[in-house]
């Protein structure tokens, strides 16, 4: 079955992108489109930058109402995207795992067990599901973005769910990599 073709988007933000890096972009993200087993055709977004004499390529898929990210930051450009390739295939692997042992339920080995050490050595690889360990319930107050922000700090934390005042919703600041602020709203 052939893969259909994604529709990339190629940015650069204080980058010109050249029509080779472009081109070796698009290559990339085509080429990981065999994960998707055809099913579904996710869109894509590469976003090249510099920060700090840092080469970065962001690349986001849209696939359903799922997104996966992958950032890769070297000295190379074509480094930086191929390492943010390599993190959303190990992304798109770990998910369909946890999506066929869900579908499957235990085998054979995971009911009876095993001890050996091969079987030991290739259950450290494997991916557990996460877990909620904590449930944290608190009153939601109504504030301002900038009183959210401050009460964050106070709390050293990197994100805060606040009530926005100005909208009536929950939203959520949070810090980013860049050490500015982020804000996220809900969408209905």
């Amino acid at each position: 079955m052939a893969v259909e073709a994604i529709p990339v988007v190629v940015k650069g933000k204080d980058v010109d992108v050249t029509q080779a890096l472009r081109e070796y972009a698009e290559k990339k993200v085509q080429k990981a489109a065999k994960f998707f087993d055809g099913r579904r055709v996710p869109s894509a977004e590469v976003v090249f930058k510099l920060e700090r004499d840092r080469q970065i390529a962001e690349i986001t898929l849209q696939v359903g109402g799922l997104l996966v990210r992958g950032v890769g930051t070297t000295d190379d450009m074509y480094a930086s995207l191929d390492e943010a390739i390599d993190k959303i295939e190990r992304q798109i692997r770990k998910h369909k795992t946890r999506i066929l042992r869900r579908q499957q339920g235990p085998g054979l080995r995971e009911v009876v067990g095993s001890n050996s050490a091969e079987d030991l050595e290739n259950r450290k690889d494997e991916v557990t599901p996460p877990r909620i360990v904590k449930t944290k319930r608190f009153p939601v107050k109504p504030m301002t973005v900038e009183e959210a922000v401050l009460q964050m700090e106070l709390l050293g934390h990197d994100f805060f769910v606040f009530g926005n005042g100005e909208t009536g919703q929950v939203n959520v600041v949070y810090r980013r990599r860049s050490g500015d602020y982020g804000l996220i709203e809900p969408e209905f």
